[in-house]
């Protein structure tokens, strides 16, 4: 008898393929954007009938409407907003299978767009910007500065592929909490918390300080995040601290501490963004009061090369920062 062979064949029904491409999200995306058919047709490039006759065939294919009229303009529904939502992850997953597909070709040309804190901006970016163009002339890097929570919002809406952010022990503001639920928060190194000093102060010579030594002190509060991390560190020391004076102008902070007015901190990197003024000192704090800095990208975009590269350039420009700080 001859042997039986028996085949089986699978199908994957073709109901199961989502009724909607990739095309169509980014479609949905640059309204949520935009809040207009034709700002959005305009930012992809196509024409508004275009773009129309795409939201109704899209609608007609999931049986629901995805937009709805507010006026003069339009806003997502329910359905639309649920798109929106996966939209910025699967531009992101498209642009790494590009670039990839892009540095497979050898077409090494990219472009990275970088948001990071102030006092990264004369400190850290310069480095990094000539890091890149020594190491990797192809990647183009543009680069906008903002504040932690600016700057995590711009990831999650597709305006900048890396942020650069800081977060402080006990923040009760931290921005890498909910706020960047679904995004990639890693941690690529520390900045040193100092005490801003005149420089005949009593403790302007000290390895460390404690910050209860200066409960006496008037203080000099920095931005509102700034402001509340002195209080949450004061209060720690069991103190509340008497802030005579606002200001985010370190030339301003370091003026009037040289002026006797009062103290203040700063991390190292505002520090080093000018000048020592005269009459000034700085002295350290303990390290776990140091803030931590991370790098916030949206899920999965380490896998497109420039990004990659220059989260790589990141971690290598902070490593020296690092390792001083842990000896």
């Amino acid at each position: 008898m001859q042997p039986i062979t028996l085949r089986y064949v699978f199908r994957v029904p073709s109901d199961t393929a989502p009724p909607f491409d990739a095309s169509d999200l980014r479609v949905i995306k640059a309204i949520a954007d935009t809040g207009s058919i034709t700002s959005a047709a305009a930012r992809l490039g196509f024409s508004q009938p275009a773009v129309s006759q795409q939201l109704r065939r899209l609608e007609t294919r999931i049986g629901v409407a995805v937009v709805e009229r507010a006026g003069r303009t339009v806003r997502l529904t329910e359905a639309g907003r649920v798109l929106a939502r996966h939209a910025s992850a699967v531009a992101t997953a498209l642009d790494a299978a590009a670039a990839e597909l892009a540095e497979l070709s050898g077409l090494h040309a990219a472009r990275v767009r970088l948001v990071a804190f102030p006092s990264a901006s004369p400190t850290l970016v310069p480095r990094l910007l000539a890091d890149l163009a020594h190491r990797h002339p192809g990647i183009s890097v543009t680069y906008v500065e903002a504040e932690p929570p600016e700057a995590v919002e711009a990831v999650r809406e597709d305006r900048a592929d890396i942020a650069l952010t800081f977060s402080y022990p006990g923040d009760r503001d931290d921005p890498h909490g909910l706020s960047a639920r679904g995004l990639d928060v890693s941690t690529v190194g520390s900045d040193d918390l100092l005490v801003v000093l005149p420089v005949d102060h009593h403790a302007a010579d000290a390895a460390e300080v404690s910050v209860a030594g200066l409960a006496d002190e008037e203080w000099i509060a920095g931005c509102p995040r700034c402001r509340g991390h002195l209080l949450e560190l004061c209060g720690r020391a069991g103190f509340s601290p008497r802030i005579a004076f606002e200001t985010d102008n370190v030339v301003a902070v370091e003026s009037l501490v040289a002026q006797g007015i009062g103290v203040a901190t700063l991390p190292r990197m505002a520090a080093e963004s000018f000048p020592t003024l005269p009459g000034v000192a700085f002295a350290p704090l303990p390290r776990s009061d140091a803030r931590t800095l991370h790098s916030v990208t949206a899920r999965g975009a380490d896998r497109v090369p420039a990004v990659r590269v220059t989260l790589g350039a990141i971690a290598r420009l902070l490593a020296p920062v690092a390792e001083v700080a842990r000896n």
